[in-house]
């Protein structure tokens, strides 16, 4: 029987969640999260008590941190000595406490991250301000509770008289909870609280008047007051922290950044080391050189740009893709009546104001006791000395000092607190000198009991003291702010001239989807010899273009790859190049039919005309195919099933289209015909086509050049745009090829030539044949052309394109 009530058979469900809550409740009150009245977690108010218990104080030597931190481990505190440590040497540590509570020599860690020296080799003390913090906690002003052992007892809060959570922030993660409590300046919270002691109702605005805004140890700069605002009114809120940056001039028309504050928190050696990336990766044009020169006498960083950079572009872009400016997230969550609440800047003065009156009630009522307790034994002394003859007769008498005092209390009504202090009396003490001194302390008292009483008996005169005390505090220990707050968050501007060196380079794109870009060295050396392809593959396009340009590639599916010249992959221009695939995610079935090269596509002014198969047209501003992400294809156009893209048109505005179908109908109208519309949409009708038809090619037309057809059977026709009718969008159009009943010619591509191209056709059995546009003479809508490769005996076309000679 005994061995099975050893054993519980409980539910796992109620076990964990029973055992769960318990951490929970542990992890949330008495470790992670700071108390609202002090600002301290468990483990920082009991490093503070331990050294003021220890006597480890300003005005002695320090003292070892490995005493301290044993005695916090031994008497308050049982948990392992590096977290207590690392507690300490965070309270030390200027570049984190707005008011650092500790003061430590010896190595304490960095700004840059670099770990402190182990508690044997450090030595601490308290700092000035934190012994204000225990100020008159002998005097019964807070609770205290047993430690863990029920050795000895411990603080529950510190008396503090200052707005510590709010003048050094916190930081903490618990179970289900977390804080980010910003640090500010001290006097300005001081101004806050006296304020709201004169007006409870003070709005947050009003507030506001007295805070600027958090004051970062490390300084920097805020933006955002609207942010600001929203933290001290909800507890939550965002603002931009950024370091503090100059650009100054050197010789010879060069200049240079130079940070002399970083944002708070940001470790400065990584931030060094990523900016140093950024010059070594090419990410951004611009710097010579990244250096640290950092030292006792402050922070700097210097970053040297090259001759004519954009410094400020160079900034710009700094703040962008460094921690040069970061967020900083307001959780202001704090224990309130042991409970964790999210808390606004009003309700955290108010929870440390009311702390900070039952501190005063609770010392006023200690003081007026040994006050009074004081004054009834300095009336017994008194009383004794005026019949001083009486009294010594009366002790001589006596058996024992219990006796005496007994024959004492018995003989003049002395109270027993008075006879204790009359037998303790010295007969040095009797002298008219000292009698002197006991009227004056009991007139003293009398006073300072007049004095308490009427404090404790108006909320007016409560008010009155509990300023006094913000102000000499303030007095003693406020700073000038460190942090400058900006209302308004700066739009990051970045120049593209910034992140890519202006460099003309040559690219090209295959039509099976190989790109690549070259240096124009590289193109010069090859002679004008294509680059090594596969036999099936060939150029569909290739040029001299800028690195600061953007390459778009239409597919057949409506699809658009957005590519910035600069991330072309780089390489020798005998070089085949990198497969799109490779490049952005799109579907390998896809294939390219159109390229375009875009300056400056924020500023465009053109269009992007499309045509599909079954006779859609859209047309859309060129500025609207600005990305942002060029990892995977976007959408062009709104292409159907059964549907694909013919062709993309750049055009102006005022260009006439020319739709040519597969069974030799054509169709000229105005492009102004097609009303604009967004980016992803599917069109109007271009084209009436007959049953069985589809577009075959389209082109645009400037008066000056001419349109070429390639038929089915082999055949090349060129045709003045004056033989071609304008008519209107959506109508049948016109014949462009006479109409034979046995084996008729069908249209497999057309063009839009100046006549100093070359044609190549080639057929599906491989055979290749070039022809000089310039020499097919032009003709009317009537014939079929003429015949420049055999198609019977080849077995039909397999490609068709033209190039500049």
């Amino acid at each position: 029987m005994a061995e099975k009530e050893r054993y519980l058979d409980l539910p796992l469900e109620e076990v964990l969640g029973d055992r769960f809550g318990r951490y929970s409740k542990y992890i949330i009150q008495d470790r992670a999260l700071p108390d609202a009245r002090d600002g301290l977690k468990p483990v920082q108010r009991r490093i503070l008590y331990a050294m003021y218990a220890d006597r480890n104080t300003s005005d002695k030597p320090f003292r070892k941190s490995a005493k301290t931190v044993g005695n916090v481990i031994g008497n308050y505190h049982p948990h392992g000595d590096s977290s207590v440590y690392e507690a300490m040497i965070r309270q030390s540590q200027h570049w984190k406490m707005r008011m650092p509570l500790v003061e430590m020599h010896g190595n304490n860690g960095s700004v840059d991250g670099d770990p402190p020296a182990a508690m044997r080799y450090t030595e601490a003390r308290m700092a000035k301000l934190s012994e204000t913090m225990l100020h008159d906690i002998h005097k019964q002003t807070v609770d205290f509770m047993p430690n863990f052992d029920d050795s000895q007892e411990e603080p529950v809060v510190l008396p503090a008289p200052f707005p510590n959570l709010i003048v050094n922030g916190s930081t903490g993660i618990s179970s289900g909870y977390a804080t980010d409590i910003p640090p500010h300046n001290l006097g300005e919270v001081v101004d806050a609280a006296i304020m709201l002691i004169d007006r409870p109702d003070a709005s947050i605005d009003k507030l506001m008047e007295a805070i600027k805004g958090p004051d970062f140890p490390t300084g920097g700069i805020i933006q955002g007051v609207e942010g600001i605002k929203q933290a001290y009114e909800t507890g939550r809120g965002k603002v931009v922290v950024r370091g503090r940056a100059e650009i100054e001039s050197l010789r010879g028309s060069r200049e240079q950044i130079v940070i002399t504050e970083i944002p708070f928190e940001i470790n400065k050696a990584s931030l060094v080391k990523k900016m140093d990336e950024l010059r070594i990766d090419k990410k951004v044009e611009g710097i010579a050189e990244v250096r640290d020169e950092t030292d006792r006498t402050g922070m700097r960083i210097v970053v040297e740009l090259k001759k004519d950079a954009d410094a400020k572009g160079v900034l710009h872009y700094l703040y962008k893709a460094t921690d040069l400016q970061t967020q900083f997230n307001f959780n202001m969550v704090a224990i309130a009546d042991k409970t964790p609440r999210l808390m606004s800047l009003k309700t955290l003065l108010e929870a440390y104001l009311v702390h900070q009156k039952h501190v005063i009630v609770r010392r006023t009522n200690h003081d007026l006791q040994k006050a009074k307790e004081r004054a009834h034994v300095l009336e017994g002394l008194i009383k004794a000395v005026s019949i001083l003859d009486e009294v010594i007769a009366v002790i001589r008498s006596a058996n024992d000092k219990q006796d005496a005092r007994r024959k004492l209390q018995d003989a003049f009504s002395f109270s027993e607190a008075q006879s204790e202090a009359i037998v303790m009396l010295q007969l040095y003490r009797l002298t008219n000198t000292d009698i002197t001194t006991l009227e004056k302390e009991a007139q003293q008292l009398r006073k300072n009991i007049t004095a308490w009483e009427a404090l404790l008996d108006s909320d007016k005169k409560l008010s009155a003291e509990m300023k006094k005390e913000l102000r000499s505090i303030k007095k003693e220990f406020d700073d000038e702010r460190r942090t400058d707050v900006e209302a308004q968050i700066e739009e990051i501007k970045i120049d593209m001239e910034v992140l890519v060196p202006p460099e003309d380079v040559q690219i090209s794109v295959s039509k099976e989807g190989y790109l690549k870009r070259s240096s124009i060295r590289s193109f010069s050396a090859s002679n004008g010899e294509p680059p090594s392809m596969k036999e099936s593959d060939r150029l569909l396009f290739s040029g001299e273009v800028n690195t600061q340009d953007t390459l778009l590639l239409f597919t057949k599916s409506g699809s658009y790859a957005y590519l910035p010249v600069h991330k072309l992959p780089e390489m020798k221009w005998k070089d085949a190049g990198q497969h799109l695939a490779n490049v952005i995610t799109i579907d390998s079935q896809d294939s390219i039919v159109a390229v375009s090269v875009v300056k400056q596509i924020k500023e465009a002014t053109g269009f992007y005309t499309f045509v599909t198969k079954n006779g859609l047209i859209k047309r859309t501003p060129v500025k609207e195919y600005e990305a942002q992400r060029h990892s995977k294809s976007l959408m062009a156009v709104k292409v159907k099933k059964d549907d694909e893209l013919v062709q993309v048109l750049e055009t102006d505005g005022s260009t006439a289209v020319t739709i040519v179908t597969h069974q030799g109908y054509s169709l000229s109208f105005p492009e102004n015909e097609v009303n604009p519309t967004g980016q992803r949409t599917s069109g109007m009708k271009a084209i009436n086509l007959k049953e069985d038809d589809t577009v075959a090619g389209v082109s645009s037309s400037d008066g000056s050049s001419s349109l070429l057809i390639v038929t089915s059977r082999g055949a090349v026709k060129r045709m003045a745009w004056t033989v071609l009718e304008t008519g209107s969008r959506a109508s049948r159009g016109v014949r462009v090829l006479k109409e034979l009943k046995k084996n008729p010619h069908r249209v497999v591509y057309t063009a839009s030539v100046n006549g100093t191209e070359t044609i190549v056709i080639q057929t599906k059995d491989g055979a290749v044949v070039e022809h000089d546009v310039g020499k097919i003479r032009t003709s009317d809508r009537y014939t079929n052309g003429s015949f420049i490769v055999d198609v019977g005996a080849n077995n039909g076309i397999n490609d068709v394109w033209i190039y500049q000679k």
